[in-house]
């Protein structure tokens, strides 16, 4: 008998030893109003414009979340980092995303990185696939085109004046990025889209944010992002030399059609170092020593029962 429950007790120790090294992974949450915060690692924000419509947002593990909308003037889903407005890109380090997103707008919609810098404060996207309309629009010039991750962009600046921003109502110019052909799927070296409108003389100020976004203006749709990794610093990787300018005729343009309206109004600095592979092997790893543990005891058991039916106890 007390072997037995000198084994009891060593198993417990065990067993809850093994329950507090366990990850703690964050729960699916739903947001159907405009909100800002953190989950699992990323910071979120959720934003609706005035007028009609209505949309909700499912934060998911990771950067990963999916939304839908249904007749909405202006609505916004985002998941990244927020920055303290304190370093430029270069100091904060290179800047890639891999995502992948099943997507489908009803209407005018962008499916984009998306972000603000300020002195001076700038909106920016890189685009990557639209609805019923290509964004910035046919009156705007492309200013070049630049080829980055194996697919072709054109660079477009436009102006917003006395329009909604991080900063409240304000004038600020938007630096876009937009593909020739769309996608869902793949690498954006974020970078690499900077230094392009850096070399253009469209300067970026420091970072407020830079996130994945789904957009719907005067629309309706839904999206899926199951993958959205926002990797910061060396381990992004980066290559100069992927980045080709090709001089385009045409000169900036004024106001887009397309309402952003952004009333962030504090800074987060979260950490976002989620390393799935690991967490898998931790599981995996606990999981055999279980299976190890109970067997070994199984034994024990056996033995000393063995034992004790030998000596007539």
């Amino acid at each position: 008998m007390k072997v037995r429950k000198r084994i009891m007790s060593i198993l417990s120790i065990v067993f809850s030893c093994m329950l507090i090294a366990l990850p703690v992974m964050a729960a699916d949450e739903v947001v159907t109003e405009n909100k800002i915060g953190s989950h699992d690692g990323y910071d979120y924000e959720y934003w609706r414009g005035e007028g009609p419509g209505e949309g909700s947002m499912t934060l998911k593990a990771g950067g990963a979340f999916s939304c839908e909308w249904t007749d909405a003037n202006n609505i916004l889903f985002r998941k990244g980092r927020k920055f303290d407005s304190t370093q430029t890109h270069e100091e904060l380090g290179n800047m890639q995303i891999e995502y992948g997103c099943n997507y489908e707008p009803d209407g005018n919609s962008y499916l984009c990185v998306y972000g603000w810098t300020v002195d001076p404060l700038i909106e920016f996207y890189v685009v990557e696939s639209w609805g019923s309309w290509r964004p910035p629009g046919n009156e705007t010039a492309v200013k070049e085109t630049v080829t980055i991750d194996g697919g072709t962009y054109e660079i477009y600046q436009t102006k917003r004046v006395n329009q909604p921003s991080i900063q409240g109502t304000k004038t600020f110019d938007q630096f876009w990025s937009v593909r020739t052909d769309r996608r869902t799927e793949g690498t954006i070296s974020v970078s690499e889209h900077m230094k392009a409108w850096e070399k253009l003389g469209m300067k970026l100020g420091k970072m407020y944010e830079t996130a994945f976004c789904v957009e719907g203006y005067q629309s309706s749709g839904k999206a899926d992002l199951h993958t959205n990794n926002l990797v910061i610093g060396d381990a992004a990787g980066g290559n100069d030399s992927d980045t080709a300018l090709t001089d385009e005729s045409g000169s900036d343009s004024a106001d887009n059609d397309e309402v952003i309206a952004d009333n962030a109004d504090d800074n987060q600095n979260t950490e976002n170092e989620t390393d799935n592979d690991f967490l898998m092997l931790v599981l995996t790893l606990t999981g055999a020593g279980v299976i190890v543990i109970l067997g070994v005891v199984w034994l024990i058991l056996r033995n000393r029962k063995a034992k004790d039916a030998k000596s007539g106890k």
